[in-house]
Parts: structure tokens; C-alpha cells; sequence
């Protein structure tokens, strides 16, 4: 760290039935160049191997730690239980996802971006798939292609991420996160919103500066059991888009932007739900978005619905292959469950 003393940073992992890939996980943290770190491992009533997995690390290297919960969490619940748990004297806290893992100098780049400014909350970086591709790419115009890091005010981010649409900041485990910032929020994690972890971005980007290393230090693992996977099902972007810009889109937009901007979201998510209704989706997803939509003030408008699957339905008799891959994803969504560990959205908390 350039002589500077290795403050300490907490690495949370929850898990849940995820042995097959909690090896590779574990083995590249214990690799890690960077070496002040303490792992609290969160077993939510694995009934896999996940567990024995866990305590095989922990006999193995004293900065992992396991936390067993005594009954099962959503997840949502399960990962605020792991931000719960974070080290009191921790500076940083570094979520990693069970069926993620993370190349050598992953913790070591993003701690040393994140301490050229103490203003800074969050780090995020590029992640790589199984298919050689790259994930969460950040290129600001104000930002030269050849610079290793960008930093941007909090509030210039928040305005990039919801005027464009596009999402940069990644997943729990592209982030690094500053300790106060999650110390201060309890739950960190608002439990109406599936996509939480997004939400929490515009959060404490209220209060503090954002970074991103255009580099790949993290791997994110694509497949059917993954909580990303599990939620396309439910189409539950629309519904966290909405959420998210209706309690944060005023700290970082006029109201012009922000109008236009909602405007554009509901027309959207209007436009998936008549998609939804013509596919004749289940239960579970019209219980969802029929509480995500009264969350963020704009109950389900039924004679709107209505309008939408008319064009919708329109377009599809305009065009035979567009009408084969509705049936098609109506077939695939019959046969995905929702996931065990998703709820329905209760009460958002107060900002």
C-alpha cells in the first residue's frame, strides 16, 4: 500500500446451498495479495455441503469466521444479516458472492483506488463471464480511455447511471464499500426491492464519491441457480428501475429530468406487463409487480394495461417471429419456479 498502513476490510459471503462453486470462491480470496481481510462466511441453512466446506476454510485460516443462521432468511434478509455482521473496526467491506470468485489483486486495487480520495463510498470495476466477456462497463467522455481509474462526484454518477439508463456500478461483488457507510444504514439492504443492491448505490452516493477500475478483478459465474438467473422470471428490473428512480431520482435530477425519466420507466414496464399478460404469467409475478407498482406510487392502472396489450398484441400478428418467441419465453417462464428465497415486498423503509 505505497507504505501506508493496510486498513482492514471485511469480506462477506453468504451462502445457500452453494458448495459446488464455494471452493473456487474461498480459494481465490485466501489468494489474494492483499492480506488485511477478515471473511465472515453466512451459512443460511445449507443442505448441502456448503457448511462443512465453510468450516474446512475457517480451520484453515484464521481470518475466515462462519455464521450459521439458526432458520432460514430471504435473501434480501440473508444478505443484511451479512452487512450486519462486518468487522467494528473495519474500513472497507468487500461482498463476494458465493458462486463468484476474484483474481489476486482484486481487493488490493480497489483499496488502494478508493484511498487517493477519503471522499470516495464505493469502488466498483469491470467483471469478466464464462464467456469471455466483460460486464458493467464504465466510459465517461470526461474520462480518457487509457486512465486505469475514473472518479466521479456522487451526485455526477447518480445522474449518468438514471439520464442513460445504464447500469455501471455491477453487482455485490464488483464493489467495494466504505464501512461507515454501511454502519449507518440498518437495514442496509431495503427489503421491498429485490434488486437491492442497486438501490443502495444511489443511496450512499448521496453522501459520498464514486470510482471505477477499468479493469476485471472480479468473475461473475452465469448460470440457471444463480440469483440473477432465478429473478428474469419475474422481470423484476422494471419494477426495482421504477422503485429505485421514485425514492432517489429527485437528489440527483431536476424536476424536468426526473419527469421525463419516470415517464419513460412506467411507459416501459407498462409495455413488459402486457407481454406478461398475454403470456399468461403466474401468480407469483402479478403479486410482485402489483406491490412493487404501489410502492412507488403508481398502483397498477388497469384501463393502461389494457391499452398496452392491444398494441401489444398488435405488433405480434405484425410479426410472425416476434409472436413464436413469446410463446417460446412463455413456455420457458412456466417452467421456472420462483426462487425459495424470494418474498413478497413488505413496507419500504423511511429515507
Amino acid at each position: 500500500m505505497s507504505g501506508q498502513a493496510a486498513p482492514l476490510v471485511s469480506v462477506v459471503t453468504p451462502v445457500y446451498n452453494g458448495a459446488k462453486y464455494l471452493r473456487e470462491c474461498l480459494e481465490s480470496l485466501v489468494a489474494q495479495s492483499y492480506a488485511n481481510w477478515r471473511c465472515t462466511l453466512v451459512n443460511n441453512c445449507s443442505t448441502d455441503d456448503s457448511l462443512e466446506i465453510a468450516l474446512h476454510y475457517a480451520s484453515r485460516d484464521s481470518r475466515v469466521t462462519v455464521h450459521s443462521n439458526p432458520q432460514f432468511l430471504p435473501i434480501i434478509d440473508n444478505l443484511n444479516r451479512a452487512y450486519g455482521l462486518i468487522d467494528r473496526d473495519s474500513s472497507y467491506c468487500k461482498p463476494l458472492m458465493a458462486d463468484d470468485w476474484l483474481y489476486p489483486e482484486c481487493i488490493e486495487t480497489m483499496v488502494s483506488c478508493a484511498l487517493t480520495q477519503p471522499s470516495i463510498g464505493l469502488v466498483c470495476c469491470l467483471a469478466s463471464t464464462g464467456n469471455n466477456n466483460t460486464r458493467f462497463e464504465l466510459r465517461p467522455a470526461d474520462s480518457p480511455v487509457t486512465s486505469p481509474t475514473t472518479v466521479l462526484s456522487g451526485r455526477v454518477a447518480g445522474r449518468k447511471a438514471l439520464l442513460e439508463n445504464r447500469y455501471f456500478f455491477g453487482l455485490p461483488t464488483t464493489m467495494l464499500i466504505r464501512s461507515d457507510l454501511i454502519r449507518r444504514r440498518t437495514p442496509f439492504y431495503d427489503p421491498v426491492n429485490l434488486h437491492a443492491d442497486v438501490q443502495s448505490c444511489y443511496d450512499i452516493l448521496r453522501e459520498s464519491d464514486f470510482a471505477f477500475v477499468h479493469q476485471a478483478l472480479a468473475f461473475m459465474r452465469e448460470h440457471d441457480q444463480s440469483q440473477t438467473s432465478l429473478l428474469l422470471g419475474l422481470d423484476s428490473d422494471c419494477a426495482s428501475n421504477l422503485y429505485t428512480l421514485t425514492r432517489y431520482g429527485r437528489a440527483y435530477l431536476d424536476e424536468e429530468e426526473y419527469r421525463r425519466c419516470y415517464r419513460s420507466r412506467l411507459e416501459r414496464y407498462y409495455e413488459m406487463l402486457a407481454g406478461a399478460a398475454v403470456e399468461l404469467r403466474g401468480r407469483a409475478f402479478w403479486e410482485l409487480h402489483r406491490a412493487m407498482l404501489t410502492h412507488s406510487g403508481a398502483p397498477l392502472n388497469r384501463v393502461r394495461l389494457g391499452y398496452a396489450i392491444a398494441a401489444h398484441v398488435a405488433h405480434r400478428l405484425a410479426s410472425p417471429r416476434s409472436l413464436v418467441r413469446s410463446v417460446a419465453r412463455r413456455i420457458k417462464a412456466a417452467m421456472r419456479k420462483p426462487p425459495r428465497h424470494v418474498k413478497a415486498p413488505s413496507q419500504p423503509p423511511q429515507l
